[in-house]
């Protein structure tokens, strides 16, 4: 099947009920017509399984069979695609370096010779950026160049192969005839931890493909060479012997020096990362400072200056350094490491996710390297982390307990509110009476032993020992507070920065700078932003697209340079090309430095509002004007 099929199963996998074709020729940016086909092809493909519903409701996925078409499909010898023909033909070319004969491979891989020469056109372009040659003399055609970019192009080939996630180990082994490696991952990580490692699970098994691919090719008498980076100086020798005896032990193949100190030098950049932060913070105070600390540190600064967000912490920055070490080193080598979670990350978390890309631009300019969005997410994870456990003890809920005294049970009752939901409440009152005045009671949550006579929505009758249950309600009340506070606040803050001059319904601009150019015309007609504020708003756009989510986009610049806080609303009812997204909602976003904290507190909210696909499509049939506009937001913040 093509990729256009697989994005249409992974649209319907991730939707729970009926899906029109309007909605898929949408995101997929066909016609009805084309989705129609596409619904024919994987019938046709998946048969005798029915794994698409279909009715004059649209388009379901019948869940239960498509698990067992997966599985079928990851059983499959090799598939037929057209990109997975092309990854088989680097493999077979990569085994013979004195050529093929064009004839013999494709009577080998049982299609056309013309399918070939197409393959091969194909294949040509795979190679643009790496050091490989593709050339061809009379019928023979042969790969040339050195066997590490050989490498690293059947890793990344065999990546973009499979499906988007995390990279699955019985695929790999599927693929190289290895039956070792989950047992191989095991012994491996129990070895690094006992030299005291921390191991990065997002990325051990995209260095597990390269093991693999180095068991392969060695056992073809194609050994690696040296590289640059690697070798005695900088491969840990507790690492490269350790992992020689494994390697031998599972594959019963013993690599050359060259090889291991390759792998060494991925596992130290992708996966591992040593336990000795005390020992960077040393050295950052000696004579001689980290210089990873130094640049976080500064990088850290600018982040608290520029967005209002204290990271001024011993132990992030430590691990931020360590990092950062490890990614100039891969930006260097342009082997960047793959995060399977960069999307999920990036429409969830927008406001973390902005703050990595200031980091990661910051990281660029003092190392002179580029950073893509998987590695942004890497940095979004630190950042979210430190932020996530700083926020816990704002966030909490304060409460009440009505518990009247008898032996002491008001006590046990606290205990074990406080050993359970202790990180999400504050208990600021204990009341052991029967006779309670209701109404004085301010805190957010009442949560009672007795009835309270009178409903009241933050009121949450529990047992005196308290239940599963109980817990269970306590901790929807808490997210209904928490819920409650974020919309008020957001609401209050949003109709701040709407104007029915920044009210633009169906954009005639049909790309990113277009429709940044086209909004921002207005804000600088305004006096609000000058022209290089949009240029600064291009810039972040080329960096990481500002879709954050399906169905918007959020444009804007890193810095906070306008005159006051607006932002422009495009409404379009024909989705705009963004990044790998299509939208139909645009938001110029311009902030001042006086709004910066006010930036920070509705980005991730006003974000998503516009996650659910059925209630931005109503509010693009009903956002006729601004007036309807505001109100059908209002009503999606208050939903």
């Amino acid at each position: 099947m093509s990729d256009r099929h697989d994005r249409l199963l992974g649209y319907l996998s991730h939707s729970d009920g009926w899906v029109t074709a309007a909605e898929l020729s949408d995101h997929l940016g066909v016609s009805t017509r084309s989705v129609r086909s596409y619904v024919t092809a994987v019938k046709a493909s998946a048969a005798p399984l029915e794994v698409i519903a279909s009715s004059t409701s649209g388009y379901r996925l019948n869940r239960d069979l498509y698990s067992s078409f997966l599985a079928q499909r990851s059983r499959a010898p090799e598939s037929e695609s057209p990109r997975d023909r092309i990854y088989h033909l680097l493999r077979r070319l990569g085994d013979a370096p004195t050529g093929l004969d064009i004839y013999s491979l494709a009577d080998s891989m049982y299609v056309s010779e013309s399918t070939i020469e197409s393959d091969l056109r194909k294949l040509k372009a795979e190679l643009d950026g790496s050091e490989l040659v593709l050339s061809r003399q009379e019928t023979i055609v042969r790969i040339s160049g050195s066997e590490l970019d050989l490498r690293r192009l059947l890793s990344r080939m065999f990546r973009d192969e499979g499906a988007q996630g995390f990279l699955e180990l019985e695929s790999i082994e599927r693929e190289f005839e290895s039956s070792n490696l989950r047992d191989f991952k095991t012994d491996l990580i129990e070895m690094l931890d006992s030299h005291g490692y921390f191991v990065n699970e997002y990325g051990i098994n995209n260095v597990l493909l390269h093991v693999a691919i180095a068991v392969d090719r060695r056992k073809k008498n194609q050994p690696a060479s040296a590289v640059p980076g690697s070798g005695a100086d900088a491969a840990p020798q507790d690492i490269a012997t350790e992992l020689t005896r494994l390697i031998e032990r599972h594959f019963d193949v013993e690599l050359g020096r060259d090889d291991v100190d390759y792998l060494v030098l991925l596992l130290t950049t992708r996966v591992v990362t040593r336990n000795d932060r005390g020992n960077l913070f040393s050295s950052a105070t000696a004579t001689a400072p980290d210089p990873h600390v130094e640049i976080v540190t500064r990088i850290v600064e600018r982040v608290g200056e520029e967005y209002l967000v204290d990271l001024d912490d011993d132990d992030f920055i430590a691990r931020l350094a360590l990092h950062v070490g490890s990614l100039i080193v891969r930006a260097q080598d342009k082997s960047y490491s793959r995060n399977p979670m960069t999307r999920s990350i990036k429409t969830a978390y927008p406001m973390i996710y902005e703050l990595a890309v200031f980091i990661a631009s910051e990281v660029q300019r003092e190392a002179t390297i580029v950073i893509n969005d998987d590695e942004i997410s890497y940095i979004a994870l630190h950042v979210g982390s430190y932020l996530e456990r700083e926020s816990r003890r704002e966030e909490r809920v304060t409460c009440a307990i009505v518990c009247p005294n008898y032996y002491d049970m008001h006590l046990l009752l606290r205990e074990r509110l406080e050993a359970v939901l202790g990180t999400e409440i504050q208990i600021d009152t204990v009341i052991t009476r029967t006779d309670v005045d209701w109404s004085t009671l301010a805190t957010d949550l009442v949560l009672t032993t007795i009835s309270p006579g009178t409903f009241a929505d933050n009121v949450v009758p529990i047992q005196p020992f308290l239940t599963d249950n109980d817990i269970d309600s306590v901790r929807r009340a808490i997210s209904r507070v928490r819920r409650q506070r974020r919309r008020v606040r957001l609401k209050e803050d949003l109709l701040l920065f709407f104007d029915e001059a920044f009210f633009v319904r169906n954009v005639s601009g049909t790309d990113e700078e277009s429709v940044i150019r086209e909004l921002g015309g207005r804000m600088v007609a305004s006096g609000i932003i000058d022209e290089a504020y949009l240029d600064a708003a291009i810039e972040r756009e080329r960096m990481s697209s500002t879709a954050f989510t399906d169905n918007l986009a959020v444009p804007h610049a890193m810095t906070m340079t306008a005159k006051r806080t607006a932002i422009c609303i495009a409404v379009n009812e024909t989705p705009i090309n963004w990044g790998d997204n299509r939208v139909n909602v645009v938001a110029l976003a311009a902030f001042s430095a006086t709004d910066r904290t006010t930036f920070q507190a509705i980005f991730d909210q006003f974000v998503s509002v516009f996650a659910d696909r059925d209630d931005v499509q109503q509010l693009v049939r009903r956002a006729v004007d601004f007036p309807s506009f505001i109100e059908e937001i209002v009503r999606g913040i208050d939903k």
